[in-house]
């Protein structure tokens, strides 16, 4: 019988290799050498993605990208340390996708790398872990889910709730109608944010390919209160607190609501408050979206605020409250990082409820979606992954549109289908951007 490489099983899009199941592969890839991982972007998540990858009997942490040259040097020492094996070190993404021995790449850039990046590894024949949100806007999105399809990759998201016990527990049973029909979603992201301050553009720090950093937007002098974190408070590269933290609790009152398609209205408004500094993108923000029969309602505080419904707190000092409250006709459920809660008829009656561990632990919430996205690749079942891109995308549109009416001041009406925004030309400029050569998404992917 012939031996079939590890390569040609990934890359192979024949119904044999559709059709084959987990156990033949586990043999096939035991035989064999272990997926061959590169993670891009590795100072905060992107070192979670090699503890993850390195951790797993089946994969192997391969190479590391980064274009800050000192990142990339402590990462592949830490995956040393992890794996007893140094990777590869590459500060451009295209250098390492030309690597063949490369199965999967993670992505743990700024969120304006995301969508290209992720194309391009679906282009060379990777299969792609990249983190939220999906995208940094609409067009992107859509691209995104195109190239997953054409090239016939597997690409998950980073909504790490999708993979969480209680969580999973909890939409069951909204599912199953334990707080009756469900007329509004609500995702609320406090989470404290300081002052990022004024500063003046300087020199860009030795061993940083700034360059490669912008990337697909346009040139803009370098900043240190909009580089390393801060970058996610500018529109050129992140998206605000909603599309940050937010998009986790988005999804979640997405998923809750049960409902695939976008909204066909939303309303935002907002502000960046108290503090006179460079951040761009609101520090207050709230934003509802109307569905035929629902509505999604979001918040975000960045100032000092107090929680809501009794969800708990992820910090010491009570500051950062995250997580949704699911309101129906016969009552409303609370979901946090530590459980669920439901409380049913005219007096809130304790119902069915779930405690999670005491300490919320990032790390297994991480290490669960990515068994999840290792089942998918050595399944080549769409079905088998628990936020697809297409979800993905679908969650970050919300986010977008959000901004979108944010920034232009009024309500605006959008198609589903088509992905726009019927009849208004300035709200349909921000579903894109003007892309800098060679850094460009494509209308065809």
């Amino acid at each position: 019988m012939a031996v079939i490489h590890r390569r040609n099983f990934l890359q192979s899009s024949g119904k044999a290799a559709v059709a084959m199941t987990a156990a033949s592969y586990s043999r096939i890839q035991g035989a064999n050498d272990r997926l061959q991982v590169a993670c891009i972007g590795v100072r905060g998540r992107g070192r979670s993605h090699i503890k993850q990858f390195s951790d797993r009997q089946e994969t192997e942490v391969a190479a590391v990208v980064d274009i800050d040259q000192s990142v990339a040097e402590r990462a592949a020492q830490y995956t040393v340390q992890l794996q007893g094996r140094k990777p590869a070190e590459y500060e451009d993404l295209r250098k390492m996708l030309e690597d063949k021995s490369i199965d999967i790449v993670t992505i743990a850039t700024t969120n304006h790398w995301h969508a290209l990046a992720t194309i391009w590894a679906c282009q060379a024949g990777k299969d792609v872990y990249v983190e939220k949100p999906a995208s940094h806007n609409i067009f992107e999105g859509r691209k995104m889910v195109e190239a997953a399809r054409k090239y016939m990759r597997i690409v998950q998201v980073g909504h790490q709730s999708r993979s969480v016990t209680h969580k999973l527990r909890a939409v069951k049973l909204l599912r199953e109608g334990i707080i009756g029909k469900i007329y509004m979603a609500r995702g609320l992201c406090y989470k404290r944010r300081e002052t990022i301050g004024v500063r003046k553009p300087s020199p860009i720090p030795p061993g940083i390919n700034y360059d490669l950093w912008l990337g697909p937007s346009q040139e803009i002098d370098f900043k240190k209160n909009r580089f390393h974190y801060n970058w996610h408070w500018y529109w050129h590269f992140g998206n605000g607190d909603i599309g940050n933290q937010g998009v986790h609790e988005m999804d979640i009152a997405r998923w809750g609501l049960g409902i695939d398609e976008l909204p066909s209205s939303v309303y935002s408004s907002g502000g960046h408050f108290l503090y006179p500094d460079d951040q761009q993108t609101p520090n207050t923000q709230q934003a509802i979206f109307d569905y035929d029969d629902a509505q999604l309602v979001f918040e975000v505080r960045g100032l000092l605020t107090g929680s809501e419904a009794g969800l708990r707190p992820v910090s010491p000092g009570g500051h950062n409250v995250i997580g949704n409250i699911f309101f129906g006709s016969k009552g409303y459920m609370t979901v946090d990082l530590y459980g669920f809660k439901t409380f049913l008829g005219e007096k809130h009656q304790p119902g069915p409820s779930m405690e999670t561990v005491e300490k919320f632990h990032r790390d297994e919430d991480t290490k669960a979606h990515i068994e999840n996205f290792l089942k998918a690749v050595q399944s080549r079942k769409l079905e088998d992954l628990n936020c697809d891109i297409e979800v993905g995308h679908r969650s970050a549109a919300l986010c977008h549109m959000a901004n979108i009416s944010y920034r232009v001041g009024r309500k605006l009406l959008f198609d589903n289908k088509s992905e726009t925004f019927p009849g208004d030309h300035e709200a349909n400029k921000m579903l894109t951007r003007k892309y800098r050569e060679p850094f460009v998404v494509p209308d065809k992917v």
